[in-house]
């Protein structure tokens, strides 16, 4: 038994492809007929777009990596005590942002450590408890200080090249309207020229002439929409650097200021 429903999908499908291919070639007959500014804009568009589509691959990938190098890493720090396997893992896990910043803080405490230990060899004895609480406070303000530091280093690097994505998404449409308003000034002296105002001379270069703001609205709404989402993403990853910081500063202070115990 035939399957009419079956019979008319396929007839369906054929025609909406037929149609959609059709549309295609009109979009392509209508860009190679446009004017020479449009076909400049409109190369200037593509150049927008596929910047920013480059960006957004990019960027999804290196903050995809940097979530899942990050879990991993916390993980590894608040379940093992062997800091010299989270300073290793640290090393390894490049995209984490929380493990550079484990990996700052831990050069600049033995930084501070070995000046401290050296300063307090060549010194004398006396006050011992009060240098040692001063001690204690200036390694702590320098250690947040160089938390601090990298935590903005690590913010201003994730955020890298997604001013070029706002940059589409608020410039895009109005090189498109440009465009647009360039080929319907093109139009209406063809007009002018023609001494007919019909709608068969109209419609061609009014149609050539809007492609363009369409381009330029499909230029930028992907880069907006990655730009809002990157942002989000990378505001929530900040907020881990300030909570890992914070955790990683209580650690030195609840463990390493004790005496007979050292950092590695």
């Amino acid at each position: 038994m035939i399957d009419f429903n079956f019979i008319s999908y396929i007839s369906a499908g054929v025609s909406l492809s037929a149609m959609d291919g059709t549309l295609n070639n009109d979009a392509l007959q209508m860009i190679l007929h446009a004017g020479l500014i449009v076909k400049f804009v409109l190369l200037i568009l593509l150049f927008f777009s596929v910047m920013s589509w480059t960006i957004i691959f990019m960027k999804y990938r290196m903050l995809r990596k940097a979530k899942r190098e990050s879990a991993r890493f916390l993980e590894l720090f608040r379940e093992s005590g062997d800091l010299k396997k989270i300073l290793r893992a640290s090393k390894i896990m490049r995209f984490s942002p929380l493990a550079r910043l484990f990996s700052s803080g831990h050069s600049e405490f033995e930084r501070i450590r070995k000046i401290q230990t050296s300063q307090s060899q060549k010194g004398s004895m006396v006050m011992e408890e009060e240098e040692s609480l001063h001690s204690r406070h200036a390694i702590m303000d320098n250690l947040e200080r160089s938390l601090r530091k990298e935590t903005i280093d690590q913010g201003n690097r994730m955020e890298r090249a997604l001013n070029f994505l706002a940059t589409t998404g608020n410039t895009a449409p109005f090189i498109g309207l440009f465009g647009t308003v360039w080929g319907i000034m093109e139009s209406f002296r063809g007009i002018g020229l023609k001494g007919s105002a019909s709608l068969a001379v109209v419609a061609p270069g009014i149609s050539e002439a809007l492609i363009a703001t369409a381009a330029g609205l499909v230029t930028a709404i992907p880069a907006v929409v990655a730009f809002n989402y990157f942002s989000h993403e990378i505001s929530a990853i900040r907020g881990d650097m300030d909570i890992f910081a914070s955790d990683f500063l209580s650690m030195v202070e609840r463990q390493f200021f004790r005496k007979h115990i050292k950092f590695m």
